[in-house]
């Protein structure tokens, strides 16, 4: 087993390392002229700028170093995925760039006087050896110029040609990484969700649940980030929070300050929590502890019965390994089966042991809704919802796309949510 990931990992470098070579290539060597300064500095990044993503990948370093690692490490990692896309894509584009023809330039001045009126200008005598006969000559932008430019680039136009490719593609990395990142600092959008449930009674017509997920906690994301996510909860004044896993990437002691504000939510049947595999990196029972502290509950293969429905909640698979996994039987083995049961459960592919045991509506996050295009298809491969509301048999399942991000704080094609799901009762 060891030594299959010390392979993986030697493969994972090797591609890594060749990427880089592709970019260096593209970005430095073919844009820019021995010893000048772009060719040193580019080499120099080419070298850094890998080493920070794999540093801040690994992390295992002080919260206060692991900030000033992570920032460029994350974000180069994004700017890498679109920056070779880009260049891609200007692969294709390359060879039409260069047969472009171009217009040599304009007519040629006509003599003053010639050697005869009506002979040809001696100068004039290649062009009119070329036909083998004397006739109207043909302009210098017509076919014969489209020809001659259709052939073996230039130097100067191979050179204006990579600078141009080079500089859409950065440009093109750039503005989906800002935007990517805007979107995720600015914190997440409130989305709506109607969810009928067969056994909900009338009374519970309309109960509003807050589903936040994947909120990630770290060297990136702090205080300022719950903030805005409590703010957000609360503004939309929900009968129950549900906080479905992934809350941190990070210890107690180095983000419990961070995390305080979850103190500050709002809702009349309280705040519950569900453990993700990212608490289990880091130590996942004093998290449990901790968000207690904060006043919410935490639901480890429990249940809790509410009016018009039961809510439980599992442990992620993650914890699995340390005999704390999700136990479906203590969550929901001998509740009433004539009620209504929302499960809490972080990872979407435990669905399958939610239709077995006959639960209603399963919430959960995980996927981040593949946060990164086109990670979304990657994503798909390995859970059976990646975002939104599906049916499994009689049960349904709601995947958020998480509030936060992991690894680089971008988002692209997948903006980062709080979910506001509305149960509506068929018999209301």
């Amino acid at each position: 087993m060891i030594v299959v990931v010390v392979l993986a990992l030697l493969v994972a470098l090797a591609v890594l390392g060749l990427v880089h070579w592709y970019l260096w290539r593209r970005l430095v060597r073919d844009v820019s002229a021995p010893g000048g300064l772009w060719r040193r500095t580019g080499t120099v990044l080419a070298v850094l700028l890998p080493v920070l993503g794999i540093a801040a990948i690994v992390g295992g370093l002080p919260m206060a170093v692991e900030r000033w690692i992570a920032w460029p490490g994350f974000l180069w990692l994004a700017v890498l995925i679109y920056l070779l896309l880009a260049l891609l894509v200007g692969e294709a584009l390359r060879p039409l760039l260069l047969r472009l023809p171009v217009r040599r330039g304009g007519a040629r001045p006509v003599p003053a006087a010639g050697p005869a009126a009506g002979a040809p200008d001696p100068s004039d005598a290649a062009a009119v050896g070329a036909s083998g006969a004397a006739g109207p000559s043909e302009p210098a932008d017509g076919p014969g110029a489209a020809a001659a430019a259709a052939g073996p680039a230039s130097p100067e136009r191979r050179l204006f040609v990579a600078r141009t490719v080079a500089i859409g593609a950065a440009g093109a990395a750039a503005a989906v990484v800002g935007n990517g990142t805007y979107g995720v600092l600015r914190g997440p959008h409130l989305k709506q969700v109607t969810v009928p449930l067969a056994k909900l009674p009338a009374r519970a017509d309309g109960y509003r649940i807050a589903v936040v997920s994947d909120i990630h906690l770290g060297p990136i994301l702090g205080r300022a980030h719950t903030q805005r996510i409590v703010d957000t909860i609360n503004g939309a004044r929900p009968d129950l929070v549900a906080i479905v896993g992934d809350l941190v990437d990070g210890s107690v002691p180095e983000l419990g300050r961070d995390a305080e504000p979850l103190a500050r939510l709002r809702a009349r049947d309280g705040s519950y929590f569900v453990t993700g595999n990212h608490e289990y990196f880091s130590g996942a029972a004093p998290w449990v502890d901790f968000v207690r502290s904060l006043g919410v509950h935490p639901l480890q293969n429990a249940r809790v019965e509410l009016p018009g429905f039961d809510l439980a909640g599992v442990n992620d698979l993650a914890g699995t390994s340390e005999g704390e996994g999700p136990d479906f039987d203590r969550a929901l083995g001998d509740r009433d089966l004539t009620r209504t049961s929302v499960l809490l459960s972080h990872q979407p592919v435990t669905v399958h042991d939610a239709v077995r045991h006959g639960v209603d509506l399963q919430l959960s996050g995980h996927t981040h809704g593949g946060q990164l295009w086109p990670g979304n298809y990657l994503a798909a491969l390995a859970n059976p919802t990646v975002a939104g509301l599906e049916r499994y048999g009689d049960t349904q399942l709601y995947v958020t796309r998480g509030a936060g991000a992991w690894g680089p704080p971008v988002r692209v094609g997948a903006p980062s949510d709080i979910t506001i799901v509305t149960l509506r009762s068929l018999q209301a």
